[in-house]
């Protein structure tokens, strides 16, 4: 996605300059340094060490010190970054300089979790509407919002220019809301139902997925037990695979 200049971009010295397409690594980074640089804000920070913002963000500060090499923030030697240009800037190539309308649909156990998060409008973002299909929950109020069925959507779509849409859906509704969500003009997705959703190109998701994560969780816990319990120097351990295969210990599980 290119990012470029415009009448309302940053306008002090250092600002971001036109930007050519960050690489998507860069991209998933920088939500991290700027919760790391409204924390050291909100302590009387003005300025930070790219080694001090690295250790912030749980980054490495090469990676970091490149990162916003791409936002034409280099810092001062000895000084460091100045941490309100700094957020400035970030906020400016996330496009968070303008609250954006979200629509969050399905308001399960996870979907009111969701719609009682303050972190959403601390940081440039409206819950706009609460949507549902069960006729049950339709009139119920969630943090002063009050739930309307789903078939609203264009409607709401109209009154609010929704700009994202998130999924708190069981899985077998998830498409079925995406297709709506994408009917009335919504590109992006932020999609917590555990499936995968088919959607027209120009069309962003990102997918949310704690199970997915716990079982990533869990190869690591795995692995670390089967390292623990490696025989003395020497030996070589061997590991009996489903299907009747054997690794070793320098084989990882999946592939070789």
């Amino acid at each position: 996605m290119s990012q470029h200049r415009h009448p309302g971009a940053p306008g002090r010295a250092g600002a971001v300059p036109t930007l050519p397409d960050l690489p998507e690594a860069t991209v998933a980074r920088l939500p991290e340094y700027l919760r790391a640089l409204h924390n050291l804000a909100d302590a009387g920070h003005e300025t930070v060490s790219s080694e001090g913002l690295s250790a912030a963000a749980g980054v490495n500060s090469a990676k970091l010190r490149k990162d916003l090499s791409h936002l034409g923030s280099y810092g001062t030697r000895g000084v460091g970054y100045d941490v309100a240009l700094l957020i400035e800037q970030i906020e400016y190539v996330l496009g968070l300089t303008q609250r954006r309308a979200v629509a969050l649909v399905g308001v399960g156990n996870l979907g009111h979790a969701l719609a009682g998060y303050d972190g959403f409008a601390s940081r440039g973002f409206r819950i706009a509407a609460l949507l549902d299909a069960d006729p049950s929950r339709v009139g119920e109020e969630i943090n002063g919002l009050v739930v309307r069925h789903v078939d609203d959507l264009p409607t709401v779509a109209a009154e609010e220019s929704l700009a994202i849409g998130v999924i708190a859906t069981p899985a077998a509704a998830a498409q079925q809301v995406a297709d709506q969500l994408v009917a009335v003009g919504v590109t992006s997705i932020l999609n917590f139902a555990p499936c995968v959703l088919s959607v027209p190109e120009g069309v962003d998701v990102r997918k949310v997925d704690l199970a997915i994560e716990l079982q990533i969780l869990s190869f690591h816990e795995h692995r670390k037990a089967s390292l623990t319990a490696l025989p003395a120097a020497g030996g070589t351990a061997f590991t009996a695979l489903p299907g009747g295969f054997a690794a070793t210990d320098t084989q990882e599980a999946i592939g070789t």
